[in-house]
């Protein structure tokens, strides 16, 4: 499978949401989220978005996942790359792996924005319903 993730904030921290696209071995979207998770930072939405879309796939069935993300920071994180040095982006981080460890195996790569334009609409859908 192939997930497409984003998160937004509007404020940092702020009201935020995630979007993410599941897609089959054939491309084809089997599930998509669009949801609210209250006030985080965007990183924090970040991350958010990748667990529950990581959470869903699993839920699915996927054995290895193709995780496509525009936050270079958590991809970097997720990689070994960078070191996790806030507080607040640890536990994420830690559920991350954790989900990552029930996959056979999983790939996970920065794209453009412009290349993530499902999710990101997903994401700000979310944060504009019922938005006061």
């Amino acid at each position: 499978m192939t997930i497409f993730t984003d998160g937004a904030s509007r404020g940092n921290p702020g009201l935020a949401a995630i979007g993410a696209i599941i897609l089959d071995e054939q491309g084809k979207i089997i599930s998509s989220i669009s949801q609210r998770i209250g006030r985080t930072t965007n990183n924090q939405a970040e991350y958010k978005a990748v667990i529950t879309a990581l959470t869903k796939a699993v839920s699915l069935g996927a054995q290895y996942i193709d995780i496509k993300m525009d936050s270079e920071l958590v991809v970097k994180q997720i990689t070994g790359a960078y070191r996790v040095k806030k507080e607040t982006l640890k536990p994420l981080h830690q559920q991350v792996n954790k989900l990552l460890g029930l996959l056979d195996g999983f790939t996970i790569s920065h794209i453009p924005r412009q290349q993530n334009t499902e999710a990101d609409n997903l994401a700000n859908k979310a944060l504009d319903s019922n938005h006061i």
